[in-house]
């Protein structure tokens, strides 16, 4: 395999050291937590500059107001709570007060899918995307490992405008380049081929590799796209990949309906009509067991992918 990895970490503390960076680098940073500063890995920005954060605790849409307060003095707020609390119990507060006008806040939100594991079904969020990219305006990133999260981290402070960044608890395999820039809304292309083209996102890029590197010794070329940025969406990536193999696998940590999966397909139906196959939760809420037994029942881990890309194939 082209990626091979030395150590596994969760991407919640990329976030977290990318935060910590920001804290000598920009000082128009700021961030506000709602009573999960461990979860969200904060403590570092905390000692760098106490000043610049707020404990507003379990007030998550309170939150939301003050970062919205907070961006029209000039400052840039990251806040962080769940995936869960980020989106569904404050949605009202994210359209009228931060997308609705725009306002400069980053919404960081961890623990997002299923691999949240023993928590269980109602602190899973699997509509997140979906409610998010809805949103006029709203930039939708899910980086798929530690060092992808720290870049995309440090890289909206640099944009103007609401981003909603999703992240989780698991270790993962820790394999994008630790020097690798990253480009908000261009796509990376991990390996080519040309069977078939997997899409995939978060969690499942890592999969999608493996189950690549298995395909390929059974005969299948499959080139693997890393789509970090859901919106805007690299569109050019996924057309010049598609033009060549003429079918599609995309794989995601989320329900089916409003994901990523579901951006492609529209944009493949205006652009160029592609066979497409999905992996990815099938319209359901998850429920509580280790991250590995839930990405094998709900079909999103790498035996679901090679599943998918013989199911587009036969």
């Amino acid at each position: 395999m082209k990626f091979t990895y030395t150590e596994k970490k969760d991407t919640r503390s990329g976030f977290g050291a990318g935060l910590a960076e920001l804290a000598d680098k920009n000082p128009n940073v700021v961030a506000l937590c709602a009573d999960l500063i461990g979860s969200l890995k904060m403590e570092k920005f905390i000692e760098k500059a106490p000043e610049r954060f707020f404990q507003v605790g379990i007030a998550e849409a309170n939150m939301m107001g003050m970062a919205a307060g907070l961006s029209i003095t000039g400052k840039i707020p990251f806040t962080g709570t769940f995936a869960n609390f980020s989106t569904s119990r404050v949605y009202d507060q994210i359209r009228q007060s931060i997308a609705y006008s725009n306002k400069n806040v980053k919404i960081c939100a961890s623990h997002a899918g299923l691999t949240l594991g023993e928590d269980g079904a109602t602190h899973q969020v699997l509509e997140d995307i979906g409610m998010m990219k809805m949103l006029p305006g709203m930039t939708v990133i899910n980086p798929c490992d530690y060092n992808q999260t720290k870049a995309a981290t440090i890289a909206i402070a640099e944009h103007e405008g609401p981003v909603y960044l999703r992240f989780g608890r698991p270790t993962v395999p820790v394999f994008m380049p630790e020097d690798m820039p990253f480009e908000i809304g261009k796509g990376i292309l991990l390996q080519e081929g040309t069977d078939v083209t997997i899409v995939a996102t978060g969690h499942l890029v890592w999969e999608s590799l493996v189950a690549a590197d298995e395909l390929e010794k059974e005969g299948i070329s499959c080139e693997v796209i890393n789509i970090h940025t859901i919106k805007p969406l690299d569109e050019e990536i996924i057309l010049k990949s598609v033009e060549k193999t003429g079918k599609i696998v995309t794989a995601e940590e989320h329900n089916y309906l409003g994901g990523m999966g579901e951006s492609i397909a529209g944009m493949l139906a205006r652009r160029r009509p592609t066979k497409q196959e999905f992996v990815a939760v099938n319209d359901t809420f998850g429920e509580s067991a280790t991250p590995a037994e839930l990405m094998k029942k709900y079909k999103i881990d790498s035996a679901a992918v090679k599943e998918a890309v013989k199911r587009i194939l036969a």
